[in-house]
């Protein structure tokens, strides 16, 4: 059996074990004083503690809230203290300082263990490794998944998770929404990109599987997602509702090969998406609220057992087609979610929260959902904070300092971003400047790495041109008549590529006839037809470690062997 398999399996399938025990042991014979910490089979006891929950705990148990600022507000703390709330979110806005983070989750916790039945927190956030990285401050800045697709390596989808939940983890965050496995299907995508290992449905299963070992073994609970698969739409489910044109023979042989792979080594945690897939559902309703995605297909066709947990209700790809967030909190219930996220904290008397637990008392059905919703959520954490290896709910503020960044995880990082670097065009490469010859830099203002990385190669007496990330047409125009008019003045001009308006702004460079070399990050379609440069090398991520990676490959100071993940001829 091979490393990541056995990972995966040992930790997580403690539940399936003790499912026997159930004819030898009954729920009656635990004492009406026993708590989650009580020393009594998993099944046995997530149903006693359902018994002792009144309808509003057993809601509160399938919410999911973020909070704004750097500590919990006074209102979340409420929703833990005084509703029994069943897990948080660490969102991006929130995380520059690690210490508050660490002292924040020990807070909610304790106030979650200060409740009759001690039901702690799952505690989560995105921290897939290179563009989504919502826990900031000193934690490692990573190549990310496509530089792992780069790279042909499962050992470094491993290892990545491995090292990114050694972090987190340490901040007491015991659940992470990673792996990304949509395939990169539609290269106009605005949202995946370089999130995704790549196109290929059994390489991206494949690394995806590793990947869940790797965050498994350092004991953080992975979720894999899209479901069904966000690949292939250039829609952002955060303001729309994409609409997938695909039927149901291609989505199985495509987007839910991934998912397969996963659902074999009992991933423990799936997030079901906001997409529309019309050829397969006529009315159009997104998989995250509906029955046949969620319970006809995830649970009986692909016979998935563990949490289904969905993306932020309060995108648009969601409430649009409900109508009302209530109703659309509703829906996924219905639909087999057993974890509802809502990027904010609801007020107290939202109807999200009224309507749905008045709907408990008049509906058997839906009370009947909820509870069973309720008792997976709770058996989940029974299995994992009773395992031994899970997150600590009090961290330590005073100890991040030797655990973040991971000391071994920054080694592992740079050795990733060298195994990554894709020679997609080589010219004059490895370049090595002659006597006299005159370069200019250029690339975006928020990437200091690249100037920094370039000079102490290529000299201090670069010239530097600067712009803006993101700009409007007008300011890329404006840009790019400024950088030709300067380019003119040089012999080699090294522009960094991260989005379609650097790309634009160094289309420019194309008729001047000078020597031009593209460093490209993130997705590399952008530069896939700059058959007029001299060099282009694809790094896949504004991570240090890229920027250090592939400068050290175009000054010759080892050989690249990444291999671009996607197809060119699409």
């Amino acid at each position: 059996m091979s490393m990541k398999k056995s990972f995966v399996i040992n930790i997580f399938c403690f539940v399936f074990f003790l499912f026997p025990l159930a004819f030898a042991f009954s729920q009656s014979e635990i004492p009406d004083t026993a708590d989650f910490w009580s020393d009594y089979p998993a099944p046995e006891l997530a149903d006693f503690l359902v018994s002792k929950m009144s309808d509003e705990e057993i809601l509160a148990q399938i919410l999911m809230f973020g909070w704004a600022g750097s500590e919990p507000s006074d209102l979340l703390n409420q929703w833990v203290m005084d509703r029994g709330l069943g897990s948080v979110k660490v969102f991006g806005w929130n995380t520059d300082n690690t210490e508050q983070v660490a002292r924040s989750v020990s807070s909610v916790q304790k106030k979650s263990q200060g409740r009759h039945l001690r039901i702690p927190l799952f505690v989560a956030t995105d921290q897939e490794g290179g563009w989504i990285r919502h826990v900031k401050g000193d934690t490692s800045d990573t190549p990310g998944n496509m530089a792992i697709g780069a790279s042909q390596r499962p050992v470094d989808a491993y290892y990545s998770a491995y090292y990114l939940s050694r972090e987190i983890k340490a901040l007491g965050i015991n659940m992470n929404f990673a792996p990304t496995v949509d395939l990169y299907t539609n290269r106009h995508s605005t949202v995946i990109g370089s999130r995704s290992f790549g196109e290929d449905p059994a390489f991206v299963g494949q690394l995806g599987a590793a990947f869940v070992a790797g965050s498994m073994a350092a004991g953080v609970i992975p979720t894999a997602k899209h479901f069904p698969g966000h690949g292939d739409t250039s829609l952002d489910s955060h303001g729309n509702l994409p609409e997938i044109n695909i039927d149901y023979e291609t989505l199985d042989s495509r987007e839910l090969v991934p998912f397969k792979y996963l659902i074999a080594e009992k991933i423990p945690a799936i997030m079901s998406g906001h997409l529309s897939f019309p050829k397969i559902i006529a009315n159009g309703e997104p998989a995250s609220l509906s029955k046949t995605f969620l319970s006809e297909i995830l649970r009986k066709k692909l016979h998935y057992e563990g949490l289904i947990i969905t993306d932020d209700m309060m995108m648009n790809g969601a409430t649009m087609y409900a109508g009302s967030l209530s109703k659309a909190v509703r829906m996924a219930i219905e639909a087999g979610n057993d974890i509802i996220i809502s990027s904010t904290t609801a007020q107290l008397d939202e109807k999200q929260w009224t309507l749905n637990l008045s709907l408990m008392s008049s509906d058997k059905e839906f009370r009947a959902t909820v509870l069973r919703a309720a008792r997976r959520v709770i058996l989940a954490k029974l299995v994992y904070f009773k395992s031994g290896n899970a997150a600590p709910l009090y961290p330590d503020p005073a100890t991040l300092h030797d655990k973040i960044p991971d000391r071994e995880g920054q080694k592992f990082f740079l050795s990733q971003a060298c195994r990554s670097i894709t020679v997609y065009k080589s010219g004059d490469f490895p370049y090595a400047p002659k006597l006299g010859e005159k370069i200019i830099l250029a690339g975006q203002t928020q990437y200091p790495e690249f100037f920094a990385e370039a000079k102490k190669r290529l000299g201090e007496d670069c010239a530097q041109f600067k712009f803006n990330y993101n700009p409007g047409p007008i300011e890329t125009d404006w840009m790019g008549n400024n950088l030709v008019a300067l380019a003119r003045s040089y012999d080699t001009i090294i522009i960094c590529v991260a989005d379609n308006a650097s790309a634009q702004i160094a289309r420019r460079l194309a008729p001047l006839g000078k020597k031009v070399i593209i460093i490209s990050v993130l997705t590399p379609v952008p530069v896939l037809d700059f058959s007029w440069a001299d060099t282009i090398l694809l790094g896949y991520s504004y991570s240090p470690f890229t920027f250090k990676a592939i400068f050290g490959a175009l000054n010759g100071e080892y050989t690249p062997q990444g291999i671009l993940p996607i197809s060119v001829d699409k």
